[in-house]
Parts: C-alpha cells; structure tokens; sequence
C-alpha cells in the first residue's frame, strides 16, 4: 500500500490559523462509513446522532507549554528545544532546532538562568536527550517561560493558551492537543451527557508522532512512535458496559481511538492498566471496540488519514475530503471535525 494513495491536494487558505471564538460553532461533515453517504451539519448537531447507551470516549490530556527558546552557554547561539517525552524526572526526550548546535555537553541557558539544560545524549532521529536544572518546581517554571507547542502549519501567535486545551484536559503531558475535543463546550458535554450518553475518559499523552511525516513509500515500512496511555478501572467498566449492553463506543479524535485499540483484548473489551504503544492502524484493520469517530481533517498522506480510511474506506474519505474542500471546510488542529458513524 503506498503512501501516496492517501493524498490529496488541499488549498493553503482552508489551513485554520485561528480557533473560533465558540468552540462548537465548527461544521460537521458526517460520513457514512458504509453507503459513503455525506451531510453537512453544524458541531452542535453531533446530538442528533447520538442516543441513549452509547459511550462518548475523551482523551483528557493535558498540552504542556512544551516549546522553550533558550540561549547556547558561551556562543550565545538561539537554540529552540520541543518536549518530547519524559524519560526520568528531569530528563526529557527533545527536538531541538538547530540541532548541530546541540552536541552532547551542549549547555542551555532559558530565561535568563531560571532553568538549564545540558545535553546527554542523540537517539532516534536525531532528537536529544537533555538533563534540566533549577530551583523549585519545573512546571511552575514550564509554565512561566514555555509557549503552546503548535504545529508548524499555524503561524499565528494563539492568543490565549487554554484555546489548545480541550475543556475537560486533567493530565499533563501531552507535546500537540487532541485536536478533535477542542469543539467541545462545557456545556455541550452536560447536554450530551443528559440524553443517557455515558462520558468516558481515558489518557493518552500525544507525542512525536504527530509532528513526524510517513516517509516511505510503503506504509507497511512506516514505524510509529511511541505514546503512552493509561485506562483507569472505572472508565474501562463503562466502555465495555456500552459494548455488552448493545450500544456504541464513539471516540473523540484519533487519540483515544488509538487508546482503546491498544487496551483491547481478544474478546473485544477494553483492559485496565497504563503502558506505551506504537499501534498503526490503517486499511485493512479490524476495529476491535470503536463503533463510530469524530476527528478533524487531517494532512495528506499523514497516519491520521490513514486510520480514517481504515474506518470508513480509503475511497470514501478522500471523497469526503474533497467535498469538504469544495464546501470550503477549514482544515487541521482549529479546523471543523467530521463524524465517521
């Protein structure tokens, strides 16, 4: 399967550079993953197709304020530093811009002294590990001299940080947002959940992945990176309540997707318990728990338009997208969403 049978040509003005001002004013195309049928709908509308007994499933990571602009010891060099992944307490797996300036032994001064960090070692892609120093606690000091970790394909400067947050984020630890829960309102969930929906929340801290293309041909050679993800008892016995009593899981983006895939077993319900995964879904793959997903439009050739295909047939997405570039659909992390049901 080659990559490029997932591409697609997308105008660069349907790229959202700015979230709306309400959260759920996006549009909302739904697809049907069977007939490949299309409607066009408001975020709001996501209601109508939900009943009683089905499990909404949100994934309540939490972006950390992962990007930090720091000064190289001696040359006074600009060096830019994205959280990666926690590997120990105060070692971080990092990307690191320019990277040749970043040798092990590399020492790199942020806001004036307040934190440091000494390179230790280049792994994987080239991406550096490096041991920070300060007095107090790190994200009091993150959140002080970080900025929101936004993708490369948005250039505006986000006004408030809590615009790539969904409203129900809990845990920290995630280097992009769970873009497809950033629709959600407070109050949209209450209404949600008073219809007899079940709420169900689960973890999974978005990484490198996400900032990294397929650059393959074949996507079976793609490698994906690993993410790590938690399921708590409680929300697993409401997943696989859902599943045992006849009603549908629906996953908020592809994240909790991914999760649930992950934390599933034979028998088709979710397992408790923490851990990291690399699962790659794409055509071809039996969904073991997901019935139903609500995600953004995703980039060409990416993972993510690969996991969609393998949900709703690669033919009816990229029919779906270009509907929605026809319609004039915004695209990407503050773009609309679309529901594959």
């Amino acid at each position: 399967m080659n990559v490029s049978e997932f591409n697609f040509e997308l105008p660069q003005e349907l790229i959202a550079q700015d979230p709306l001002e309400d959260r759920s004013a996006s549009r909302l195309l739904v697809l049907s993953k069977e007939a490949g049928e299309i409607e066009h709908r408001s975020f709001r509308d996501l209601k109508l197709y939900l009943k009683k007994g089905d499990c909404l499933v949100l994934n309540d990571t939490k972006v950390i304020p992962a990007r930090l602009y720091g000064i190289k010891d001696g040359s006074g060099a600009k060096i830019e530093v994205l959280l990666l992944k926690r590997k120990e307490h105060d070692v971080w797996e990092t990307l690191v811009k320019p990277g040749k300036k970043a040798k092990p032994g590399t020492v790199i001064s942020f806001g004036d002294g307040l934190l440091s960090g000494t390179v230790t070692d280049v792994v994987e892609e080239g991406n550096r590990l490096i041991q920070f120093s300060y007095k107090g606690i790190f994200e009091e000091i993150l959140d002080q001299l970080g900025q929101m970790p936004l993708p490369p394909y948005i250039t505006h400067r986000l006004k408030d940080k809590n615009r790539y947050q969904t409203v129900y984020a809990k845990h920290d630890g995630s280097a992009a947002a769970p873009t497809a829960g950033l629709h959600f309102t407070t109050e949209l969930l209450k209404e949600i959940e008073d219809m007899g929906v079940t709420i169900a929340r689960v973890t999974l801290h978005v990484g490198l992945g996400t900032f990294r293309p397929v650059k393959v041909e074949n996507i079976l050679d793609h490698h994906m990176h690993s993410e790590f993800y938690v399921v708590e008892r409680e929300e697993a016995e409401k997943i696989n309540d859902t599943k045992r009593s006849g009603g549908r899981v629906i996953c908020i983006g592809t994240t909790s997707c991914r999760t649930l895939e992950s934390a599933a077993g034979a028998d088709g319900l979710v397992r408790t318990g923490s851990g990291w995964t690399d699962i790659f879904i794409y055509p071809g793959y039996q969904f073991k728990i997901l019935d139903a997903l609500v995600t953004n439009f995703h980039l060409p050739e990416s993972t993510l338009v690969m996991l969609v295909s393998a949900l709703a047939g690669r033919e009816h997405v990229l029919n779906a997208y270009e509907e929605a570039i026809k319609e004039r659909y915004r695209f990407f992390s503050f773009g609309d969403a679309m529901l594959i049901i």
